[in-house]
């Protein structure tokens, strides 16, 4: 009887240490999606790249409740989607910036070329 009573104890021990060390990561990996949120959102993802950031902040909510109701893994896998998502809208972001500026450089040129263009014209007559 002495041997299940230790049995016993040691498998609620190992169980109550397995639930709490899934929390750990969970909590971790919701953190690090916030973050990652906050930074596509600093990046202008909000404006350049609209359905990926709201897919991340929907993702991000969902692993925050899924956290709060205890369900750890969902929580995890919730905020590594998010993490992601919010990657993806800062890169487009990120890219749609590169593009616009690479236009407005390409315009100038432009325009450069044209009065180069016009004062050669003028130098000439």
């Amino acid at each position: 009887m002495k041997l299940w009573t230790m049995l016993g104890g040691a498998a609620l021990a190992l169980g109550v240490s397995a639930c709490a060390s899934n929390k750990t990561p969970a909590t971790a990996d919701v953190a690090v999606s916030n973050q990652a949120v906050a930074a596509a959102t600093s990046a202008g993802a909000a404006e350049l790249a609209p359905a990926e950031m709201q897919s991340a902040r929907d993702k991000l909510m969902r692993a925050n409740q899924a956290l709060a109701a205890k369900d750890y893994k969902a929580a995890q896998d919730l905020a590594s989607q998010a993490s992601a998502d919010a990657q993806l809208a800062q890169s487009k972001a990120t890219s749609a910036k590169a593009t616009m500026a690479a236009d407005e450089l390409q315009q100038n040129i432009r325009l450069l070329r044209e009065e180069l263009q016009r004062a050669n014209a003028t130098s000439q007559q």
